[in-house]
């Protein structure tokens, strides 16, 4: 039986201070759990006894079976799923030395917990790492993040520091960043190191940031007589400048 006070606890953890307080995180969802579990510590499963027979192998600090409406009362989606799990945040050294060695993403104020969360997603699918966010990036925590990446975070590492601090940190490596007065992406060379700035939502790149940027690349609309959008969303944005980089490297 799942107590009150066990979906009291669930749900304040929709609150980053709680989250950050715990030193823990909800991910709900047979796909999204399963991929989380054995990677990161699982401090509470509630399942219920369909999902529990089908993953017998599953561990927790704790396990609770669960009818479907008592997960409905703990749950933080609008359509639970048969599976609710409460994982400890994983703690990452901040090693810039990978931006020497591989390719990896920085956020620059990326606030709605969607685009975070895709662009995880992506950043797992184009084979990329590291993501380093600036302090004002939405939280990778938060469980509409969370849900979004669809098990990402299991392999990729999100980073929060202070964004120009890291890119003066780095010294003959090629920081990439897309801008309206940009070089059209392919048509420029592209390293297959380096580091990859992704503005806000709203304002793009910062001022502080872009002053750092040695590489500042455009998506061009098409054609480019025609009259188009302002901008694309900066998770499909983000898609279009890592499959360009990962072309470049295709046999």
């Amino acid at each position: 039986m799942l107590s009150k006070n066990k979906i009291k606890y669930i749900r304040s953890l929709e609150l980053k201070k709680k989250r950050k307080e715990e030193q823990v995180f909800v991910a709900e969802g047979h796909k999204l759990v399963g991929d989380l579990l054995g990677h990161f510590p699982c401090k509470l499963l509630i399942a219920t006894s369909n999902w529990l027979k089908m993953n017998h192998s599953a561990t927790a600090n704790e396990i609770i079976e669960v009818t479907q409406e008592e997960l409905s009362r703990a749950s933080l989606q609008k359509t639970p799923q048969e599976v609710l799990a409460v994982f400890v945040q994983p703690s990452y050294d901040l090693n810039p030395e990978v931006i020497k060695s591989s390719l990896c993403l920085a956020l620059d104020d990326v606030q709605d917990p969607g685009n975070l969360g895709t662009i995880i997603r992506l950043a797992d699918w184009f084979g990329i790492e590291h993501i380093f966010c600036s302090t004002g990036t939405a939280d990778v925590y938060n469980p509409k993040t969370v849900q979004a990446t669809m098990g990402a975070l299991a392999r990729v590492k999100v980073h929060y520091c202070s964004l120009p601090q890291l890119i003066e940190s780095l010294t003959d490596i090629p920081v990439y960043g897309t801008f309206l007065n940009g070089n059209i992406i392919y048509t420029e060379s592209l390293s297959a190191h380096g580091l990859i700035v992704m503005g806000n939502e709203g304002k793009g790149v910062s001022p502080e940031v872009e002053k750092l940027i040695n590489k500042k690349l455009y998506i061009p609309n098409y054609p480019q007589e025609r009259e188009t959008s302002e901008s694309l969303n900066v998770a499909i944005a983000t898609a279009v400048v890592c499959s360009e980089f990962r072309r470049r490297l295709l046999p």
